[in-house]
């Protein structure tokens, strides 16, 4: 162990976070031991959700922060590879609770489902922990290793445990309250911060020790911390009060039926993890399809229904765009501020908790800007608020561009460019992840909500591939990331995203007019304080859960 004169930064930052995490471990004996039903004015099983939802952020978040560097600097993948492989595995995570979600409503019950994706989540961690050959040199030698195979057999384990349980621990918070409760929203808020909270976490030590003692160690704690999540969960059962469990009575030959379905699907993902041209083709002919059945159903509904679908596709289709640049941030920015930014003895990794811990900051800021702007009738309308959050993101990268090329190409990047790219993405997930989502609630008719939800995360899922296409191209013709070429993509892609984000504004008007807001009645609104598809509650999905008031 290191004498503490000598810490860097990273030694710092990393201890002040295992301080901060046996702070809230703390406070969550407390609650444990509490006899009574409520604590702080709510039911303990929102407190049971609260920290076996911020162990699973931990564990996801924190390899996540590692996984493209551990593509390239462990097996020994191109800098473009790793970039495409990492987006076609973000690809899926998000593809898959749709499923989760669909076996929950109908069958499982979303305990249950939580419980066996915990359990698969839980096995997948602990899977990245075995490495296999050590000290190889040779790119093909170290990808003949047979241990390879029990990383993609990781990699499947992880997608297909976030699909069961990513879309239901959510839901169950919600189903704690009535429908009027006015503790909703705070509800929500408190379980927003302890996603957060683990994903700031679980970034900077899983990271920092994937980084400075070895993958093994960082992964390894991964696998504690989902280990301890679903611990958490199943010993809180009693606190639920009974929520989460399946719709009907559930013969114990259909539940383990269900059960065998998604492993199979763990060697369907173990295939796909390893060709992303196949990803990309399933994401095409689905998307396609998805968009002709979307509009035979549009068009069999009376005018305004009609319209409000139309209005939907255009926020939908903007996704893939506003993705596909954020989530560089994993993937070619994370390999760029490994390779040319002025880190000052920061392990690479650290830098990804920079999102979370802004969401934390800024979301309650953001949602009380939305309050006082509709106060006053002058908050912008949804489709408005997607046209700021691309020129927010195309405006990330040029600033960073532009950050870079101040001090020349020889230099090193200073890292006060990686804050404000961070800072200007969350700022602009917030005008859109949470507004899309609520929109979606709001917009769809009764009977294609989850539909429409599904499709809301479908593109999300593009988007997520498509950043891994863009990541690709900044490895250039032989793999391996070029700073000029880098920057010259993201300047490209920062001017192309602002054009379509001018485009967007002027169009705003006529997709709000679409919206019809003016006719929606109680009946036609979702119920935006359900949880359904998490709500953007975590980092990805910008955290506040939006109040039900006209888009």
């Amino acid at each position: 162990m290191k004498n503490i004169a000598s810490w860097n930064e990273g030694d710092w930052i990393a201890a002040i976070a295992a301080i901060a995490l046996f702070a809230v471990l703390i406070i969550g004996g407390v609650i444990s031991t509490r006899k009574n039903d409520e604590f702080a004015g709510h039911p303990r099983g929102l407190f049971v959700l609260f920290y076996a939802e911020m162990w699973e952020r931990f564990s996801y978040y924190g390899m996540r922060a590692l996984l493209v560097l551990y593509l390239t600097q462990f097996w020994l993948f191109s800098d473009g590879k790793a970039n495409l492989m990492y987006g076609g595995y973000n690809s899926l995570v998000y593809v898959t609770p749709v499923l989760g979600g669909y076996l929950a409503d109908r069958y499982l019950g979303q305990r249950k489902a939580v419980v066996f994706g915990g359990v698969v989540l839980a096995l997948g961690h602990l899977c990245m922990a075995y490495e296999g050959m050590q000290g190889v040199t040779d790119p093909l030698v170290k990808q003949a290793d047979p241990a390879i195979n029990v990383f993609w057999l990781a990699l499947a384990l992880i997608v297909v445990g976030s699909g069961f349980l990513k879309a239901n621990i959510s839901v169950i918070a919600g189903q704690l309250y009535r429908m009027t409760d006015p503790r909703r929203d705070a509800a929500y808020t408190i379980f927003y911060m302890g996603v957060n909270t683990g994903a700031a976490l679980g970034t900077i030590l899983v990271g920092y020790l994937g980084q400075t003692l070895g993958w093994s160690w960082g992964f390894g704690l991964a696998g504690i911390g989902m280990v301890l999540g679903l611990i958490i969960f199943m010993v809180g059962k009693p606190a639920l009060r009974g929520q989460g469990e399946p719709p009907k009575a559930l013969p114990t030959n259909r539940e383990w039926g269900l059960y065998a379905v998604g492993v199979a699907s763990i060697a369907v993902i173990w295939l796909l993890v390893q060709y992303q041209g196949a990803i990309q083709n399933l994401l095409i002919v689905s998307g396609v399809l998805l968009l002709l059945y979307t509009l035979y159903e549009a068009f069999k509904l009376p005018k305004e229904p009609r319209e409000r679908i139309f209005a939907i596709l255009f926020l939908i289709a903007l996704n893939p765009v506003f993705w596909g640049l954020y989530e560089q941030a994993g993937g070619s920015l994370n390999l760029y501020t490994d390779k040319y930014v002025d880190r000052g003895g920061v392990p690479t990794s650290l830098f990804q908790s920079i999102n979370p811990i802004y969401i934390i900051l800024l979301g309650p800021i953001f949602a009380g800007l939305w309050q006082w702007l509709g106060r006053r009738g002058i908050e912008p309308s949804a489709p408005a608020k997607f046209g700021w959050a691309l020129v927010q993101v195309g405006l990330s990268f040029l600033v960073f561009v532009w950050g870079a090329h101040s001090v020349g190409l020889a230099a090193m990047t200073p890292v006060i460019f990686v804050f404000l790219i961070y800072l200007l993405q969350t700022t602009g997930e917030l005008c859109l992840s949470p507004v899309g989502l609520s929109a979606m609630t709001r917009l769809s008719p009764a009977h294609l909500g989850s539909f429409i939800m599904g499709a809301w995360f479908y593109m999300t899922a593009v988007g997520q591939f498509v950043a891994g296409k863009i990541g690709e191209a900044t490895g250039g013709e032989n793999g391996e990331m070029n700073k000029e070429l880098t920057l010259a993509i993201y300047s490209k892609i920062g001017w192309v995203t602002i054009g379509i984000a001018v485009l967007v504004l002027v169009l705003s008007p006529l997709v709000k007019r679409w919206m019809h807001v003016e006719s929606l009645s109680d009946g036609d609104v979702g119920d935006d304080l359900s949880g359904q598809a998490q709500a953007g509650l975590e980092a990805q999905e910008a955290g506040i859960h939006p109040a039900t008031r006209p888009v």
